[in-house]
Parts: C-alpha cells; structure tokens; sequence
C-alpha cells in the first residue's frame, strides 16, 4: 500500500506529464490541418460557385481533342481528358525513373573518382562537381536541348551505329525487343530460372564458406540463368523479336526511338542530380572508420574490393537519406520539361486547362500526383534505409 501512494504521489499532473502533452499536441496539429484544408475547400467551392459552375472532376471523362506526339500508354486525341492527363504523368514517371537510376550510377561514380589516388581523376571529378551543381538547372536543360542536342547532324546525315542504331537531331532509334505469343509463357522460364540462379547462388556461397576457395556466385548464377532462358526461348519459338530501327525519309520507324525532348531533360536531370549524389558519396566515404579500412587491408583484401567489400556498404547507411532527398528533388524537377517541350505533367496538364477550362481541378490532380509520387519514394528509400540499418547499434 505505501508503495502504491508513493506511485501515485510521484505520478505528475496531467499537464505536466510529457505523454499527455505529446498526445495533446499532435491531436491540436490534426484539427488545425482538418481546418485549414476545410477552408481551402470552402473557398475555393465559392469562387468556383461565383463562375457559375462546381468543383468537379467529371470534365475528365470528355474528348481531350489534342495530340501527344510522346507516350506510354495508349493515347489518341479522341479518348477522354483523364488519359491525356495519365499520359502526362507516366511521361514523367518514366524520365524520373529513368534519371534516378543514371543518376546514382554516375553519382557513385564521381563519388568515388573525387578520393581517387591518381590526381587528375580527382581534380576531373572536382570540376564536374562545382561546375554542374552551381549552374541552375533550367539553363542546363536549355543548353544540353539546344546546343547539344540540337547541334547533333540532321536526320539526312544521321549517324549510323553499325547499322541498327541511329542518332540526328530528331532523336535515337535504337534496337527494341517485342514480345511474341510465346511470352507469358517464356517469362514462366525466365521466373523459374531466377529461382535456380538463386539456389546456385546459395550453393556456391556454402562452398566458398566451408572451403575457402573462389566462389564464383555471379558467373554461375548468370550461366544457369542464361541457359535456362535460352532453352525457353528455344523450345517456344516465338518468345520474343528484336525489332530494328529503320531510317525514313522525315524520321525513324520502328525500334525503339528517343525523342530530342526526352533526352535533353534527361540529360540535365542526371548531370545535375548526380553532381550532388557524387559529394554525398564521398562524404558518407570520409565517414567510414580507417579502422575499417586498415582492417581490409591487413585481410589482403584489394582496393577494389576494400571498396566493394568494406567501405561502400557502411558508406551507403550514412548516405541513403540525403540521396532520397535527391531522388525527390529530381522526381520534382521534371516540372521543368515544359521548357524543351516535353509533354509530361505539366505541359499536358496546362493544355487541357487551355481546352476545357478547370484550372484548380486539374492543378489539385497535379498536386496530388507529385505529392503521392514523391511519399512513394519516399516509403522505398525508408524501407531500404531500415534494411541496412545494424541491429542493436549504429552505422
């Protein structure tokens, strides 16, 4: 009984206790966002009243009326509003997704280059570094569009790359693979060798375990899994085709084709993305212990593999939340291909608001998409930051 008094005389008053208030505080924050977002919408349904018409989104569903010269999906001036809209946003999806990938692999790449021991892979590394994160990305996408891209011969002397790729100033066309009626079929092999690969994976790690020796893992798994697919593909017959680019007389046909536009936002996208994922690389680099690296060494690791084994893993737990803050800032800065004429969310979005009207409708959808899109990242950058995150310590 005395103890329980005692509990229950050092237990502080309700505002005081750090639970309670922390609980108060966040309840106080969701009623004011409920409130603030109820008033955005009150205001804007009485503006949109005062037009003469109401805040709806069933404009979506009528002819779009224009052309996108550039898609993904299956898209025609006479389909509905909302697949001109999807069209946009996929177009942009596919850049940024495209640029997040390019964009880390040089950005690793420049990292690394900027501890390099030879002196002149640092200082180049140095310089693509202050050069390309100090310019403004807008201008970079100008200049890589116009006295890049645009510079590259005409379509009448395009550059022929061994007679199945071709680049001008109207683009690249490239091999493309088509799928075949066989497919769906053939991808039931190309599953079943993956797990086969992975089984021999496994098996080759237990050997390099138990014995010492080379492992192999890599050119085992790949062997298996190119044998495997290639008997697919050769008992099917009609898995798939490789389709070759064609020159025409105003363009290209067939294969797979990249137009100026793309490639010129792309371009500035990953030089300058990557400008900044290179230092903070090598920041995250700086961070790894010497001990570590001391360590490899005296393991007659190379240094090679002292930076693949050893330090790039410890390296990437310090660096994957800012890189994702990068990989946001990218997915975001794809707004900017209005300026090279990109039809993507943005540029679609403005023409369907020159052609049916509905401004704030079609700007919330916009908001929508690139706040979804972006916590979407968001959620894979977090999930793969806890993945590497060491149990029961720190990084």
């Amino acid at each position: 009984m005395a103890d329980a008094a005692l509990k229950e005389a050092a237990r502080p008053s309700l505002w005081r206790d750090v639970r309670v208030l922390r609980a108060a505080g966040q309840v106080v924050f969701v009623v004011i966002l409920v409130v603030i977002a109820r008033e955005m919408y009150l205001n804007a349904s009485f503006a949109i009243g005062s037009a003469g018409r109401e805040l709806s989104y069933t404009y979506l569903d009528s002819r779009a009326g224009f052309a996108i010269k550039e898609h993904i999906v299956g898209y025609s001036a006479n389909q509905p509003l909302y697949k001109a809209f999807l069209a946009g946003a996929t177009n942009a999806m596919l850049v940024a997704a495209a640029g997040i990938v390019m964009a880390t692999v040089l950005g690793v790449l420049i990292g690394v280059a900027r501890l390099s021991p030879n002196w002149m892979v640092k200082k180049i590394a140095l310089v693509y570094v202050e050069v390309f994160r100090n310019i403004p990305l807008l201008v970079q996408v100008i200049f890589w569009y116009v006295a890049v891209i645009l510079a590259i011969p005409r379509i009448e002397d395009s550059v022929s790359i061994f007679g199945v790729a071709f680049v001008s100033n109207r683009g690249a066309a490239m091999p493309a693979i088509r799928s075949g009626a066989d497919f769906g079929t053939w991808s039931l092999f190309v599953l079943a060798a993956l797990l086969v690969a992975a089984t021999v994976w496994r098996w080759r790690t237990r050997v390099h375990e138990r014995t010492g020796g080379r492992h192999y893992r890599w050119l085992s798994s790949l062997a298996v899994m190119a044998v495997l697919a290639a008997a697919g593909y050769a008992l099917l017959g009609d898995a798939f085709k490789v389709e070759l680019p064609e020159l025409i007389a105003h363009g290209y046909s067939g294969g797979l084709q990249i137009s100026p536009e793309f490639a010129g936002i792309l371009v500035a996208l990953v030089v300058y993305t990557a400008a900044f994922i290179g230092e903070i690389v090598r920041g995250s680099i700086l961070a790894v212990s010497k001990g570590q690296k001391e360590a490899a060494q005296a393991l007659g690791l190379s240094p090679g593999q002292q930076l693949r084994l050893v330090v790039l893993p410890q390296a990437m737990r310090t660096a994957i939340p800012p890189i994702n803050n990068q990989y946001l800032n990218l997915w975001k800065n794809t707004s900017l291909a209005f300026a090279v004429g990109f039809p993507d969310l943005i540029n679609i979005s403005t023409t369907m608001v020159n052609q049916a009207g509905h401004a704030l409708e079609t700007f919330s959808l916009v908001v929508g998409t690139y706040l979804g899109t972006s916590l979407l990242i968001s959620f894979g950058m977090n999930v793969l930051n806890r993945a590497v995150t060491l149990r029961g310590g720190t990084a």
